[in-house]
């Protein structure tokens, strides 16, 4: 059935279903989810590509339970994902955490609406940016991108799947409803030309194997159930066995782990997309849809003599902090814009530290934010005096 995993062609299709292809492509082989506005075309496709290429998708009763299908199937050898919008996104948080805990590679698409509660399904939002930091409990490191058109779905996707299984960490796509609805141009490659991260085989033999010491790349390379590894999973505290241990000590140094292997290579996970960064005074930071939104302003505003750039946070987390430090040292002003009332201009505000103003052109969610006001922004944040 290879034949049918990668569709090669040019297409016009919505973000939904780029990233179906773009899970097939990476070799996803198991799909468990809860029908939800506006991810529902990522599982209703899901359903019935899976099946073409040999693998299995299953409709849960909830996202709590989607969640916890897809980290059994991964630990059984599946390259794994769901997807789900803002509640479902809350139901799955205490499973991502399990996932981090355990070290499971899989991905969740989040196809992001207008909130809280149920809000506006079918309008859109960037409004889960931080509580896909800091949504589940306890300390921990995420990845997470941000697709500003279905060719990116599709590319960001792979990108997702890659990630997780070479850092063994649920990876999130923060898209969002427009994004996920919009029809475009997609191009899909063909098998060869895709690079694809496959899981990592434990070199040593079952004897005295230690599953979750870190490897060179401060990653652990885990066993899939049934290799013959003798492998216990908790999301207890554990130690390099994968046994229990309620001590501090242990929780130090697994928790040291769980975030230095994030951390630690950061320059490696990080991308970010930059537009006339050289001679800019104003630099305008986005992401997803927004994005594209500012990238107009910033075209026009350059050609009325504003020497103004831009900054697309492909990868949202872990957030690219030293660029950031390093333009507030350089211009006179971030301007940052979202739809919500300012989540990711909170990272930026941090690193800036005064260093330059910082100016958010925020958005209540239902409609995306008009170039217009992107350029009111940008005016705005020159005009401004530097808070001291």
């Amino acid at each position: 059935m290879r034949d049918k995993a990668v569709e090669k062609g040019i297409y016009f299709m919505n973000g939904d279903h780029a990233c179906c292809e773009g899970a097939i492509a990476a070799g996803c082989r198991f799909f468990a989810g809860y029908p939800i506005t506006p991810a529902t075309e990522v599982a209703e496709r899901m359903s019935i590509r899976l099946p073409q290429v040999g693998g299995i998708y299953i409709q849960m009763e909830d996202e709590i339970a989607s969640m916890a299908a897809i980290l059994g199937a991964s630990w059984g050898g599946v390259k794994a994902m769901t997807s789900t919008s803002g509640p479902g996104f809350s139901l799955m948080m205490e499973n991502i955490g399990l996932g981090v805990c355990t070290e499971t590679p899989c991905v969740i698409c989040n196809v992001q609406r207008a909130g809280p509660s149920t809000g506006l399904p079918t309008n859109v939002a960037q409004g889960d940016m931080m509580q896909a930091r800091w949504g589940s409990h306890g300390h921990y490191e995420i990845i997470a991108l941000s697709p500003s058109s279905p060719q990116e779905m599709f590319d960001m996707t792979i990108l997702a799947f890659n990630l997780s299984e070479e850092y063994r960490i649920p990876v999130l796509i923060m898209a969002d409803e427009v994004v996920g609805h919009m029809n475009e141009r997609v191009v899909i490659p063909d098998i060869e030309e895709i690079e694809i991260v496959n899981r990592a085989k434990p070199h040593a033999p079952p004897e005295g194997y230690l599953p979750y010491r870190p490897g060179p790349n401060g990653v652990p390379i885990l066993p899939n159930c049934g290799d013959g590894y003798r492998i216990h999973v908790t999301g207890l505290t554990h130690d390099e066995r994968g046994y229990p241990v309620m001590t501090a000590d242990a929780q130090a140094q697994m928790v040291e782990h769980l975030v230095n292997k994030i951390v630690l290579n950061r320059e490696k996970i990080i991308k970010t997309t930059s537009f006339y960064l050289d001679d800019a005074e104003v630099v305008v930071i986005s992401y997803g849809i927004t994005f594209r939104s500012a990238r107009s302003a910033v075209e026009q505003i350059r050609e009325a003599g504003v020497r103004a750039g831009l900054l697309k946070l492909d990868t949202v987390w872990p957030f690219p902090e030293e660029l950031v430090r390093s333009l507030a040292r350089n211009v006179k002003a971030l301007v940052v814009a979202e739809i919500n009332l300012g989540q990711m201009v909170r990272e930026v505000e941090r690193c800036a530290a005064g260093r330059c103003r910082v100016h958010l052109v925020p958005h209540h969610g239902g409609a995306v934010i008009r170039p217009e006001r992107i350029i009111e922004g940008i005016r705005a944040a020159l005009k401004r005096k530097r808070n001291r």
